[in-house]
């Protein structure tokens, strides 16, 4: 159940951070990979900055933020042109 838990809350802050951020989406399994690698970026930097994110609202909270770094990150490689 807890891996069910894990797809839905990575699906649902994938497409919150696609929302905010506002670039070309990635689609639903795109959106649902940004969610779960930035759950984990999330979950990873929060507890680094000693924040509690338990719960529902925390996880998708720190997910989003994940998802939404992730997402800026992954934009501004693809805006750099490599040297011709």
């Amino acid at each position: 159940m807890s891996i069910l838990w894990f797809l839905l809350i990575g699906l649902c802050a994938g497409w919150l951070a696609g929302q905010i951020v506002k670039g070309s989406g990635f689609g639903l399994l795109g959106d649902l990979i940004v969610g779960m690698v930035g759950a984990m970026i999330g979950g990873f930097l929060f507890s680094e900055m000693g924040v509690y994110h338990g719960g529902l609202v925390g996880s998708l909270l720190s997910a989003t933020v994940g998802a939404i770094l992730l997402l800026l990150i992954l934009r501004w490689f693809r805006t750099r042109r490599p040297p011709v």
